[in-house]
Formats: C-alpha cells, structure tokens, sequence
C-alpha cells in the first residue's frame, strides 16, 4: 500500500492544491458578488443563489466521494473531480445570466465535493500514522490562507481587473493539478461493496436541510420558525439515517469509527471551536467597513496578517505538540484563539488601522497550531476500513462548522441590534460574545486524555534521533 519515497514526493502538493482550489473558492466570490450583479443586471440579494447552489451541492456530495474513490480509485476520482470544478470555473467566468451561473456553480460543486476529502484519503492510505502530522501540517496551510486571501484577493480583481477573474485564477491551477494527479497520485481501491442508495438519500438530503437552516438563520431570509423547522428537518433525516446505518451491512458513513475515542473528540471540537474562528473572517472585514468606514480592499487586506502568521506557525506546530502533546496544546491554544477574538471588542476607529496587524497575526498562528493538531488527532486512530467514512465525516463537519460560525455570529450581531447602540458597539459585543464562545469549547478538548496522539510524534523522534 505504502508508495515509493519518489511517487509520493508530490502527493501532498496536490492535496494542498486542490485543499487552497476550495477554500479560495468559498470566500472569494462574497466579494465580487456586487459586481456580478450589475453585470448580470439582478439585484445582488438574488446573487445568494450562487453562493447557496456551490454550498448544498457539496454538502450533498460529500459522503458519496470516499464510496466512489473506494470503487474506482483514488486517482481516477480526483481527476475527475479537478476537472468539472476547472471546468465549471470557465463556465462561471462565461456566464451572461444568473441561470448559467447557478448551473456552472452546481457543476463546481460536484468537483468540490470530492477534490479535498479523495485527496485527503489518498494521503491517509498512502503514509504510516507517525507520518501524518507533518504532512497534514502541511496540506492544511492553503486551506488557512484561502479564506483570509480570498476577500482580499477577490476585492483586488473586481476593482482592477473584472469579476471574470475570480473564476478564471482556478483554471490554470485546476490544469496542472490535473497533470501532477495523473504522475504522482497513487489509485487506491478497496474491495467492492454496495452502493447505499437509502443512506445518500436520508444523510444527503439531512445535510442539505441542514445547511439550508443554517444559511436561512445567518441570512434572515424568512422567519425564524421557518429556519427552525428547516433545521429541525435535517437533524430528524440524520436521526433516521443513524437508525438505518445500524441495520445496514454497509452503510455510506459506517457507525463503528464513532467508537474510537479521539475520532468523536475530534469532530466535536470541530464544531464547537470553529464557530469562533469561523467568525473572524465574516466579522473583521464587516466591521471595518460598516463600522469604521474603511474601503473594501483595505478590509480585504487586513486579514494578510492572519494568513502570514498561519504560514509561520506551520514550522513550529511539531515541536509545540512533542513538548506539550495534544490535549495541553488544543486546551491552551483554544483559549488563546478565544481571548484573541475577544480583544477585538477593544478595538475603535479613533485608534491607527495597524495597531490590529499584531493581534490578526498571531491570531493566524494560533489558529494554524489549533487546526493541524484537531484534524491530526480527529483521524489518527482511524483503521483503514474505516478511514474513508472517517474522512468524509470530518470533511462533512468542516464544512457544516464554517456555516455554522459565519450563522452563528451573523444572529449574535443581530441579537445585539436589538438594544440599541452604535454600530461599533454591536460589533464590539458579538466579538466579546464569540470569544467567550470560543474559550468555552476548550472544554472538548479536555475530554482527550494526556497520552493521545503520542504515536504521531514519538516515532518520528526516534527515527531522528537514530539518523
């Protein structure tokens, strides 16, 4: 199972590739939605539908990508995948009516959906378990940078270039993804088993309801009751998927990995802890433009801070985690990130733009150590049968977790219009809100016991110390 030294050299690369492909994709577009719209000639509330059809494809998708990639083949999958996201790219950038656009992002979705988790899956198969954390470590940093650059990225092209461009930057990098995919990625299958069509549909169509919840809640589109109930329908469709998963002899998303104790942990900070760090790059640019009256491009760039920082810390994530290990490490480094958050609540727009460089970007750093530890930890006791549902949950749950952030806050700011105030206090409170939030889902993590994860690092000791 294990490649060559030289046939994997460029596997991680292609993961981080197709990893940045997709969390560019999901910021960048909020940017240049405005000027879409003028384009199209449609208000820039029904340019939502772009936005909306890209996230529930995905969501829907998703669980289906470790079958497909199982049955026919990593390799195979991921080209494919790399194909209709580049191919849906042009298809956006050619788009002369909101209907091509919300087909073209449908046809991105599907590639998606399955670009990031096959690759990842390809990795989990092909590296020991003591290789997992550098090269997770690794393969994580386009997905830290992609949001942060996104908005900033996103405002430079629409001012200076056209809107076009945010879809046509994917092209050139879907192209040579294809290409190093076709040299370096290895085709791992498993044996055959049946496909879960029951499975898909009640686990598919409960993600998509509830991500719809959550974009309805966020978006204040109808009324809470309405959201509520969308939401509540989604959690009831995964209730009836968890009792037919039991039944069945080979569900789409096997049940027993739940059982490894450091996989449950890990997907439940997931959630817990990104809905504080889910709302930085939501509320930062927000509040500084409707708040402190900056333009959009400086807003977008001041988020370059926290994706420098997330750049730094992948150097030293290792030592950090041999010295402290990883229940200490996601325990402090959780409540560092929340009361990070928290400071932002002191900020004013009386004081210099600059005095916020230092905390985004260490900021940045904590979050790039809290990432490469949780997805380390969250897979690294999988077996590999159960390493393909393993990793589509956790891709499901990521995705699922940024909406929540983004929701989340989004109600909390709305919360706090209710009593009044001036718009830099409303911001100042949600952020506080959030930070508290955040320090609080440190507690997760405490449930992982002193020892966990020292498989990781121990052996890559040894074998340093023995070279």
């Amino acid at each position: 199972m294990i490649k060559s030294a030289r046939s994997m050299a460029g596997l991680p690369w292609i993961a981080a590739m197709a990893f940045f492909m997709q969390s560019l994709d999901a910021t960048i577009l909020n940017t240049a939605l405005p000027a879409i719209a003028d384009s199209l000639q449609r208000s820039p509330l029904a340019m939502q539908s772009a936005v909306i059809s890209y996230t529930l494809t995905v969501a829907m998708l998703i669980p289906v990508s470790g079958w497909l990639a199982d049955r026919y083949g990593t390799r195979k999958v991921f080209i494919v995948a790399v194909f209709l996201f580049t191919f849906g790219s042009l298809i956006c950038a050619l788009s002369g009516s909101l209907t091509v656009l919300v087909v073209s992002r449908i046809i991105q979705g599907i590639g998606g959906a399955m670009m990031m988790p096959v690759a990842r899956l390809a990795l989990l198969r092909a590296y020991p378990r003591s290789e997992l954390l550098p090269v997770l470590n690794f393969v994580t940093l386009p997905g830290l940078v992609g949001p942060v650059v996104g908005p900033m990225l996103g405002g430079i092209l629409v001012t200076y270039a056209s809107w076009h461009w945010i879809f046509l930057i994917n092209i050139p990098i879907g192209i040579l993804g294809i290409v190093y995919a076709r040299k370096y990625m290895p085709d791992f299958t498993t044996p055959r088993r049946r496909f879960d069509l029951s499975g898909f549909i009640l686990f598919g169509f409960g993600l998509v309801l509830l991500s719809c919840g959550i974009e309805l809640f966020g978006e204040k589109l109808v009324a809470g009751t309405v959201a509520a109930a969308v939401l509540l329908a989604g959690i009831f469709l995964l209730l009836l998927y968890i009792a037919h998963a039991r039944r069945h002899p080979t569900p789409l998303i096997g049940l027993p990995m739940f059982k490894t104790r450091t996989f449950s942990i890990g997907i439940l900070g997931n959630v817990a802890s990104r809905l504080g760090t889910g709302c930085v790059p939501f509320l930062m640019p927000l509040m500084l433009q409707v708040g402190f009256g900056y333009s959009a491009i400086i807003a977008g760039c001041m988020m370059a801070p926290t994706a420098i920082g997330s750049m730094l810390a992948k150097s030293t994530v290792t030592g950090v985690l041999r010295r402290l290990g990883y229940r200490t490490t996601l325990v402090a480094i959780t409540m560092i990130i929340g009361l990070f958050i928290a400071s932002f609540a002191l900020q004013s727009p009386g004081e210099q733009i600059y005095i916020l460089l230092l905390p985004l970007f260490l900021l940045g750093m904590a979050m790039s150590t809290q990432f490469t530890a949780m997805n380390t930890i969250t897979l690294a006791d999988l077996t590999d049968e159960n390493a393909s549902s393993g990793n589509s949950m956790l891709a499901v749950t990521q995705q699922l977790a940024i909406g929540f952030g983004v929701a989340v806050s989004a109600a909390v700011l709305r919360f706090y219009e209710n009593f009044g105030g001036t718009t830099v206090e409303q911001f100042h409170s949600t952020f506080l809100t959030m930070g508290v939030v955040t320090i609080l889902s440190a507690l997760v993590f405490m449930l992982l016991k002193p020892g966990d994860g020292r498989h990781l690092i121990s052996d890559r000791a040894k074998r340093r110390k023995k070279a």
